[in-house]
């Protein structure tokens, strides 16, 4: 039996958040040379944040979408200086905005080759066309996160919401290839 030993890297977390105000897209746009605004291609506009580097979706309803950071304290930090280039054009946020993490991103390994065939057979909720990608597509119903699965043991896990998530379903993976193996050497 190989031994299993997992390493999980976040890489990117989305969350939400509502700052509970109107935002005047235009003003904001022309105020900071770091934004994208194209009303009619998309009704948000880009604003990037070089520190920690992030992307933030701000719409004019005062809801925020932020990407590209690595933790929640990091988003934390994201959120803040969104409100404050929102004070330089004279938007007032009032109230604490509660985050919302609603995907977390990570990247690791599982210490063992992995027979991709054998996994799309005996695994359910696989995916493998190795023509076309050259990894396994795994989805976890409980807790609810996809993974991408390649020979090397390197993965891809995305859906989980929190890092308890993240741990638990790669306990849940760990277990269910060991499993498989052990059927397919039965």
């Amino acid at each position: 039996m190989p031994k299993t030993k997992s390493s999980l890297k976040v890489q990117n977390i989305v969350a939400t958040t509502s700052l509970n105000v109107q935002v005047p897209l235009t003003k904001l746009a022309r105020s900071h040379g770091n934004t994208e605004y194209n009303p009619e291609q998309f009704p948000g506009l880009v604003l990037r944040i070089p520190k920690p580097k992030s992307a933030v979706l701000v719409f004019s309803s005062g809801n925020l979408v932020c990407t590209g950071t690595k933790s929640v304290g990091q988003v934390k930090l994201v959120i803040k200086a969104v409100i404050r280039q929102l004070a330089k054009i004279g938007v007032r946020v009032k109230d604490k905005p509660k985050i919302k993490v609603q995907n977390i991103v990570a990247s690791g390994t599982i210490d063992m080759r992995l027979n991709l065939n054998m996994l799309a057979l005996e695994l359910e909720n696989t995916e493998y066309e190795p023509e076309q990608f050259p990894g396994l597509v795994y989805k976890l119903a409980e807790p609810t996160a996809t993974f991408l699965l390649f020979t090397n043991g390197k993965l891809v896990c995305t859906g989980t919401k929190n890092r308890e998530q993240l741990e638990q379903s790669m306990k849940n993976l760990t277990k269910n290839i060991k499993e498989a193996i052990k059927r397919m050497e039965k």
